[in-house]
């Protein structure tokens, strides 16, 4: 049996990764960032009735709890993950942690909203650090011939983290005020954060000066955008709409424009000349889009169509990612042996017709009838995401892995956000039976993700 004792020194990754134990001291670091950094995105959503009423706000001001997180991790993605390749990945993925570790003790002790916002985009800061690098980590950690397992493993943390969130909270909230949601943070964070101190491999670094005109640009431009989906999916002010429509467009043409004469730009538009990394990289904007908008409707499914309760329906959502998490470890073996065009594209289809056959459920279905249909587009997600995670991952030069890794995370996070809006868009336009048209719009997504991953085997 070899020694449980951390590595005191960690060594230069090699192109083979590193070796026992310190690869799994190494890998529990990066498995407590990422369910810190997930559980960070959604597990204030159930205390947010307790937290507008403890802050003296409104139900809708409170839901900036939640936005000021994802905002922040969604417009520091790129930049982080620059800073990654400049600094190397161990760096920015510690300075991450401490980061988020310290933003959780301000948020458990704020008093008041604003403050409460002010430390969750810090929060959200600290989360970026760890999932815009936590990818590229991951390919300096494993021997190549297992990368496949690696991200597996990472996919696995994830679904289990998303779909622990919930009940994680509402166990939190049964015996502690919502303070305590993010005080569990700290110890946590101060753990993997010693860890990974001690075991997470140095990478290479490029050494480049860091453009932050660029990082401006991006960050106007993603903001911008996002804000202007969201209140078009929420029908407001059609002036504001189009004139952050117009911002985002401007700047997102500057960055462009500045980006193309870059030999290491920001904004990964020398990756997204390589065929296999460009479709990887749509095919998961739309996988998420579909995901996204099955997620958010699927609970107005079940409590007000099937007048479910609120235990029931987060019983009835779990089999999705409880599958995800289940097959990512088999999932990652086959990655390494079989083409990700293959996998991900019988993947999206499978989840397409999974996704239209929730869409046909009747007024009054039986349980059974909602598991194996949520099972069905579990597999279906299960195949394609984690061939499609290394697929972008390994058709990057090593040199920019962190670009990759950095825009990995941002298909996730800008699909989701879409696939969001979507769903308000829907629920306005068709009062009277938006889930189901909602879900069939889901399936059409990733009928479409199926269609541009089934392409890159021609790539």
């Amino acid at each position: 049996m070899p020694s449980l004792s951390i590595p005191a020194q960690p060594r230069i990754a090699v192109e083979d990764g590193i070796a026992m134990p310190q690869r799994m001291w190494a890998i529990l670091t990066i498995a407590l960032g990422l369910t810190l950094a997930v559980l960070g995105g959604g597990i204030a959503n159930v205390a947010l009735p307790a937290i507008a009423r403890e802050v003296h706000t409104s139900p809708a001001n409170s839901i900036w709890v939640v936005n000021a997180y994802q905002l922040a991790v969604t417009v520091s993605l790129l930049p982080l993950s620059s800073l990654g390749e400049i600094y190397g990945y161990r760096r920015i993925y510690q300075i991450g942690l401490v980061i988020f570790t310290i933003a959780s003790l301000f948020c458990a002790l704020s008093s008041s909203l604003p403050t409460l916002i002010v430390a969750r985009m810090l929060q959200g800061l600290g989360a970026a650090g760890i999932m815009s690098v936590n990818s590229a980590l991951i390919r300096f950690i494993y021997p190549r011939r297992w990368l496949g397992r690696g991200v597996g493993l990472n996919a696995t943390v994830g679904s289990i983290a998303s779909a622990l969130g919930p009940s994680v909270a509402s166990g939190i909230l049964a015996v502690a005020p919502w303070p305590w949601l993010f005080s569990v943070n700290v110890p946590l964070g101060l753990i993997a954060a010693v860890i990974a101190m001690r075991t997470l491999p140095s990478t290479p670094m490029s050494g480049i000066k860091f453009d932050g005109i660029s990082a401006v640009l991006q960050a106007i431009a993603i903001g911008t955008l996002l804000f202007g989906i969201s209140q078009f999916g929420h029908g407001e002010s059609w002036i504001h709409i189009v004139l952050e429509f117009v911002v985002a467009g401007v700047s997102g043409f500057l960055l462009v424009m500045r980006q193309l004469s870059r030999s290491s730009p920001l904004l990964p538009v020398d990756l997204l000349r390589i065929p296999l990394f460009a479709l990887s990289v749509v095919s998961s904007v739309c996988s998420f889009i579909a995901q996204s908008i099955a997620q958010v409707s699927m609970p107005f499914l079940f409590q007000h169509r099937f007048e479910m309760d609120q235990v029931m329906t987060g019983l009835l959502m779990t089999p999705w990612p409880l599958v995800v998490a289940v097959l990512a470890p088999f999932i990652g073996r086959l990655a390494d042996r079989y083409p990700a065009g293959l996998l991900g594209g019988g993947g999206m289809a499978v989840m397409a017709v999974g996704l239209f056959l929730m869409s046909m459920l009747p007024d009054h279905p039986a349980t059974i009838d909602i598991v194996w249909r949520m099972t069905v587009c579990g597999i279906g997600f299960g195949f394609f995401n984690t061939p499609n995670n290394r697929a972008i991952i390994t058709s990057a030069p090593p040199a920019r892995t962190g670009g990759a890794s950095g825009m990995q995370a941002t298909a996730r996070l800008f699909g989701q956000s879409i696939g969001a809006a979507m769903v308000a868009l829907v629920f306005t336009a068709f009062p009277a039976n938006g889930t189901t048209v909602a879900l069939v719009i889901a399936s059409i997504a990733a009928a479409v993700a199926a269609c541009v991953s089934f392409s890159r085997l021609a790539a």
